[in-house]
């Protein structure tokens, strides 16, 4: 299975620059942050100016709150801005400014789960750690019959995908990266393309005829138009696209009952702040 993978993932790997060689663990941990329910063409750009803007978790340990949550502009999901912040200033304060390398003091970051704290050591470090995203998990599901893998994931899903990782740390590195780059590319969620598929003899769902989902029913669709993510999300915008505070009443002018919810949201999540009828990016309010 491994030689399959590794000589597809060579023809067929795309050219993205975290996969070069020496690429720095920090740069890492920004690209999978970034990556987190982000597409990958929204992340490159972004990834770029960021890795150059703040190439060690001490470069951005020195920004300010408001700085970061520009930058980010409309990638989604702001507070991961604010964590990555956060999550350099731990770095320096507790790891001399240097991603640590054992998946507990990344763990200990702020922002960090199990899936980035795994990304990072096998990207960042090259160390032997099972990345499971969800590309991967539908690769594995499907190897073993299933349409698309399980709304949460379980513990014996787990130790079959570790079952398929291989010992060797250098090829266990290959294998997270190809088998998640076939996810992304060929065993796609809709539409996979069989054929050009290295490891369709080994595909228990196409064995089995394809059967569907039997996880449907508990799978949530998310919706985005009049949602309070889609209000947050312009509010967000317009004070990023304004170089002063705004007023309430301008913000919440087009839906009063919606931003209202949104804009005490966002001063919940410390990604904005208020002064009287003035709301701004945190940092830049002054009496």
């Amino acid at each position: 299975m491994f030689d399959e993978l590794a000589w597809w993932f060579d023809q067929h790997g795309r050219d993205l620059p975290w996969r070069e060689e020496n690429t720095p663990p920090w740069h890492i941990l920004i690209c999978e942050v970034m990556s987190q329910q982000t597409p990958i063409a929204r992340v490159l750009p972004a990834w770029t100016e960021w890795t150059q803007h703040w190439p060690t978790p001490s470069a951005m340990a020195q920004s300010s709150p408001e700085e970061v949550l520009r930058a980010w502009k409309s990638l989604g999901y702001p507070r991961r801005a604010l964590r990555m912040r956060d999550c350099a200033q731990v770095i320096v304060e507790r790891h001399d400014g240097e991603v640590p390398d054992t998946e507990e003091e990344l763990l200990a970051l702020p922002g960090i789960g199990a899936y980035t704290a795994a990304a990072i050591l096998a990207f960042g470090f090259h160390k032997r750690a099972l990345v499971l995203d969800t590309n991967i998990r539908r690769v594995i599901g499907r190897i073993h019959g299933e349409a698309l893998p399980s709304p949460t994931l379980t513990k014996p899903e787990r130790e079959r995908a570790l079952s398929l990782l291989p010992e060797d740390t250098a090829e266990s590195v290959v294998w997270n990266a190809a088998v998640m780059e076939l996810g992304a590319l060929v065993c796609t969620a809709r539409s996979p393309r069989c054929t050009e598929c290295p490891l369709i003899d080994r595909c228990g769902w196409r064995e089995l005829g394809y059967p569907p989902d039997q996880h449907a029913s508990r799978r949530k669709t998310q919706a985005w138009e009049g949602t309070l993510r889609q209000s947050r999300g312009k509010i967000m915008g317009a004070l990023r696209d304004s170089d002063h505070p705004l007023p309430v009443s301008e913000l919440i002018a087009a839906d009063p009952s919606q931003a209202e919810l949104a804009l005490a949201g966002l001063l919940e999540d410390g990604l904005v702040e208020r002064l009287g009828d003035r709301v701004a990016l945190p940092g830049s309010l002054k009496p």
